[in-house]
């Protein structure tokens, strides 16, 4: 039986939950843009422009989604200063899963030797961990029992990706972010949460084979409905206009305004789309970081990747104010506001 931290012991208020660490993990192997030159109609000129990313990481053969989601979650616990014995959840985001079942977050735990943890994926695509952390840390705050709760958002898109479209694939890359939740001392902590979705849209964003509605056969390999698919305008359109909803949604919330924020951290899709939504709502570039020109898009992991690099690099910091906005397939879009 796995001892228990009691954090009443230690002093920290049990209905306040923050970030108490992050880590990262990006595959070796990079594609440039001149690599991508070599197999489709492309040019580096032309990508850079249109989405600010100069290179991808895509992962090895041998290893999948939940193998990167360890990497980074085994950084994330060393940073936290906690041991694998003291997480008692684990939550994984991703839309590029092992498998259909059983989740990847089990994969994980399984990887770790978290045994007999919870373990469980949520699927919100892009958004998809702005959707776990709040979920993470509203279990928290209902159930004195999780002290420590492991937050992954992990993707190898590489897989899903049709290499011949050049629509998609010169967007993507693979990769992993992870936090560990903790009890944590006002003023720290998670301020804020909001979460939406736009059903109607559901077609904008897919991966249309191999679930119950189109089931896996020789047609649907042969024609591609495996591989993801996506309407770049109209997402484009989404998020010019979720952005502004979302932001007002979540001061409105923690009765904040938009001066009083340090950095927000978007997730990491287009550079050219989110500078333009950043001047639309009058938000300057230097409180924000960007690091989809070294990774691509790496989908539910690109907000945890970002917030771990901006981080190690220095720029937040303990004390600082952070709005982590996410927006994706669904449609969905998410934001959370804590101060580290």
């Amino acid at each position: 039986m796995k001892a228990k931290l009691d954090n009443n012991k230690a002093g920290y208020d049990m209905n306040n939950v923050g970030i108490i660490g992050t880590g990262s993990y990006i595959p070796s192997k990079v594609i440039t843009n001149s690599d991508l030159e070599n197999i489709i109609d492309t040019s580096d000129e032309w990508i850079v422009t249109k989405t600010g990313i100069r290179e991808r990481h895509i992962a090895a053969p041998d290893e999948a989604t939940s193998d990167l989601a360890t990497h980074a979650a085994k950084r994330a616990i060393e940073d936290a200063g906690v041991q694998v014995h003291d997480i008692d959840l684990i939550i994984v985001a991703t839309s590029s899963p092992d498998m259909i079942q059983p989740s990847t977050a089990c994969l994980v735990q399984n990887k770790l030797l978290a045994r007999n943890v919870a373990a469980f994926d949520i699927s919100a695509a892009c958004t998809g961990f702005v959707y776990a952390l709040t979920v993470a840390s509203e279990m928290m705050m209902g159930n004195p029992h999780y002290n420590h709760v492991l937050v992954i958002g992990a993707e190898t898109y590489s897989r899903i990706l049709d290499w011949s479209d050049r629509n998609t694939c010169v967007f993507f890359g693979d990769g992993a972010g992870a936090v560990i939740l903790g009890r944590v001392n006002s003023p720290r902590g998670i301020l804020a949460t909001n979460l939406g979705a736009d059903g109607t849209r559901w077609d904008v964003i897919q991966m249309p084979a191999g679930g119950s509605r189109i089931p896996a056969t020789f047609d649907t390999v042969i024609n591609k409905l495996h591989c993801f698919r996506m309407k770049g305008k109209e997402i484009w359109n989404f998020v010019m206009e979720i952005f502004p909803v979302g932001i007002k949604q979540i001061l409105e919330k923690a009765e904040m305004t938009l001066d009083e924020i340090d950095w927000v951290i978007p997730h990491q899709a287009n550079a050219v789309m989110l500078s333009a939504v950043f001047a639309q709502n009058n938000i300057p570039l230097n409180k924000t970081h960007f690091c989809m020109q070294k990774y691509g898009n790496t989908s539910g992991a690109s907000i945890p990747m970002a917030l771990d690099e901006a981080i190690k690099l220095e720029k937040i910091k303990k004390g600082h104010v952070v709005l982590l906005f996410g927006f994706g397939g669904g449609l969905s879009y998410g934001n959370i506001l804590f101060r580290l």
